[in-house]
């Protein structure tokens, strides 16, 4: 299963960015065609392939990040990845991962900028079993034992938030079998994946998902480097509008491409649950700001209202300037 760990980087010593390899990239404002020279990247995951990621995958798989003349390296993520440290160190130029993970590594020194939203409600929630009819929204979960992983952000939210101070909070690792021993619990997991795995082995659950409970980070956006933004601006745009290319078809097309490359490079997973997974994710992609504003909108309210959240927990400064975080210069025009 997929492990939302704590989203607090290593703070490396030294931050060297590498990117020798873009040439004169700077100069050229085109975006793909005969002219454009090849620029070698590479983006890293938040996790291995999976539908969360279908439209990186499609953008490689249907060659839209060489139309845009990326010669593009697609870098698996996992448990023991770190995304940050990676981009931070110059062994990859983009990364994916989460609004509040932005937020948190900027404060640890790490100069990431998120340049669009992939998820615009999180898929992340806490599972319960369906029968348990004392959990009626996040205001209920006292007196039940909640599998989370130590220090996630949005537990510290929603215990604050909710007054949530007679829960047993067990560390969360991975399996599911503590959770379906106990029938009073939660898991925390992904709409995505989890409710899924539990029905396969006969749990019948719900789900609360986060994003309701108030707390509104973006899921699975794709963020670069100060540095590479100042320095190759032409690369990040290429990059943006290639994969958000890549999600457009993968809307459309979901099928073809877990069938034809999420399976290939994720054996682990079945086309049940590939599809199940790329069902359940389109309207948190798709929907809300997205279906006004365009795929991989972002909004200064909504990293406001985190960053707010975030300094009320005291889990970054109270004078982080927050708009240094994002940027939606490299998104498509509105058409």
């Amino acid at each position: 299963m997929k492990i939302r760990l704590a989203a607090m980087p290593v703070l490396l010593c030294t931050i060297s960015i590498l990117f020798a390899s873009c040439g004169d990239s700077k100069k050229s404002a085109t975006t793909g065609d005969a002219s454009t020279k090849m620029v070698k990247v590479t983006q890293v995951m938040s996790w291995f392939a999976e539908p969360e990621l279908g439209g990186q995958y499609t953008a490689l798989a249907k060659g839209f990040y060489k139309e845009a003349g990326l010669d593009m390296t697609i870098m698996p993520g996992g448990p023991s990845v770190s995304s940050v440290e990676i981009v931070a160190s110059g062994k990859a130029q983009f990364g994916v991962g989460d609004a509040d993970g932005i937020l948190l590594s900027r404060k640890a020194g790490v100069p990431v900028v998120a340049i669009s939203a992939v998820f615009q409600k999180d898929p992340q929630v806490l599972v319960y079993h369906a029968d348990d009819t004392s959990i009626t929204g996040f205001g209920s979960l006292n007196g039940h034992t909640v599998f989370i992983s130590p220090g996630a952000p949005y537990w510290e939210y929603l215990k604050k938030a909710y007054k949530l101070d007679k829960v047993n909070v067990v560390a969360y690792t991975g399996q599911l079998s503590p959770f379906i021993a106990n029938k009073t619990s939660l898991t925390q997991g992904y709409i995505t994946s989890e409710p899924y795995a539990l029905k396969q082995q006969g749990v019948n659950v719900k789900s609360l998902l986060i994003y309701d409970s108030g707390y509104q980070t973006y899921g699975d956006l794709l963020y670069t480097t100060e540095e590479m933004i100042k320095d190759h601006p032409d690369v990040v745009k290429r990059y943006v509008a290639a994969t958000l290319k890549g999600w457009l078809y993968y809307k459309d097309h979901y099928e073809e491409i877990n069938k034809s490359t999420i399976l290939k490079a994720n054996p682990d997973l079945t086309r049940g649950s590939t599809d199940y997974g790329a069902q359940a994710e389109m309207s948190l992609i798709f929907g809300g700001d997205a279906a006004t504003n365009g795929i991989g909108t972002m909004s200064t309210e909504r990293w406001n209202k985190l960053g707010d959240q975030l300094k009320s927990l005291d889990l970054i400064p109270t004078d982080m300037d927050i708009s240094k975080a994002y940027t939606t210069a490299f998104l498509p025009a509105k058409e």
